[in-house]
């Protein structure tokens, strides 16, 4: 714990220290501002499932109804005598805790059943996932972190999912040190890494924004492409964005070029970037020129561009023969409100909506054709 209050200390430190600009030569305050302030997550929902967790929360608690303080008082004696730890008693407990008083508890007893149970969890229930979300639910990601980290809870946490939740937790504190902590430990372990968590690592990467996170995310970018990993589009977008904040144009385009279905808003700001970073101004007018004029209808939105990256546009252009066309188009683009404040740094660092469930699809389609009242979902489900 000692050990990670001192990364965290270090890691405060580090992202409230002036940085450099995103490009060479060209101050870009509001991309500084968002890389140290950002605070959303990157993993939907679906993923965290916050929600459903405090449904079966609600669910234990009203079957255990005014028990809360008994069960988590006799759980701590229960502790204290050695006592063997059940697996429903567990589960009730990580559903009753409130506090960080009731996570000390927790923890000591996930400890406990991990160390009298540690051969025989294969095909058990994952405690992992659900002291996670507790832990977020809290806001208790030290916590978090420094449990995932511990070498003697090697194997407790033996799917992805903890380690993205505690990953999200903590990228969206910007503690970018914690995390490339946690990814280490994942990678040791092993635990394989999954698409959630190549977005994860390459956005840590391209926060801590340094030579060696640069080499590791195309390290582990290239290395998943020649496994035959399906790499996100989100977790590409993040290594453009580093690769042209080490200015590394060729490399911003190769890996650009990975991207399946370049047509997002940040694809779109990136592709600018790309282009007018190499010095491509007619592609540049090209781009802008059809978004500009792109026909759509009237509750889609058009193409929007960040004023930091036409910022950027006019500062290579200037004085060149392009001046005034870019100019032109700027302006058109400014007066069809397709000129956004939002950083790429906010465009980037976006939370996901997350797919919706055919079978949910299904049941808002019946009751929108029908009044009666949708049935009440049962709360706590194995």
């Amino acid at each position: 714990m000692m050990a990670l209050a001192r990364i965290g200390k270090l890691c405060r430190s580090l992202v409230h220290e002036p940085s450099k600009g995103l490009f060479v030569g060209v101050l870009q305050p509001g991309w500084i501002e968002c890389c140290t302030g950002a605070k959303r997550h990157l993993l939907s929902q679906d993923v965290i499932k916050l929600q459903e967790f405090q449904k079966n929360k609600l669910a234990v608690a009203h079957l255990l109804t005014g028990a809360k303080g008994n069960y988590i008082e006799l759980f701590s004696q229960k502790l204290q005598r050695n006592d063997l730890i059940l697996r429903d008693e567990l589960k009730r407990l990580l559903h009753m805790c409130q506090s960080a008083d009731d996570m000390v508890i927790a923890r000591d007893a996930i400890s406990r059943y991990h160390a009298d149970n540690r051969n025989l969890m294969f095909g058990d229930f994952r405690f992992g996932p659900l002291f996670v979300r507790l832990c977020y639910e809290l806001g208790m990601e030290d916590l978090a972190a420094a449990t995932i980290m511990d070498k003697s809870m090697s194997g407790f946490f033996s799917e992805a999912t903890s380690f993205n939740i505690t990953l999200d937790m903590l990228f969206t504190k910007g503690y970018y040190e914690n995390c490339l902590e946690v990814l280490t430990t994942m990678r040791k372990q092993p635990v394989p890494f999954n698409i959630n968590t190549l977005t994860l690592a390459s956005a840590t990467f391209y926060k801590l924004n340094t030579e060696e996170s640069y080499r590791m995310c195309t390290a582990m970018l290239e290395n998943g492409l020649t496994e035959g990993m399906t790499i996100p589009r989100h977790a590409l977008c993040f290594a453009v964005a580093l690769a042209l904040r080490q200015n590394d144009i060729e490399k911003a385009q190769s890996l650009f070029s990975k991207i399946m279905i370049p047509d997002s808003l940040i694809c779109r700001n990136l592709k600018v970037m790309i282009l007018a970073m190499s010095g491509e101004v007619t592609d540049v007018i090209s781009l802008l020129s059809a978004a500009l004029t792109a026909k759509s209808f009237s509750f889609v939105k058009k193409p929007e561009f960040s004023q930091e990256v036409v910022d950027l546009l006019r500062l290579r252009i200037e004085g060149g023969t392009h001046m005034l066309k870019v100019e032109q188009i700027v302006k058109d683009l400014e007066q069809a409100d397709q000129v956004t404040q939002q950083t790429v740094d906010g465009m980037l660092c976006h939370t996901p909506t997350g797919k919706r469930r055919p079978s949910l699809l299904m049941e808002q389609r019946r009751h929108s054709r029908s009044t009666q009242s949708p049935r009440v979902a049962t709360l706590l489900s194995e």
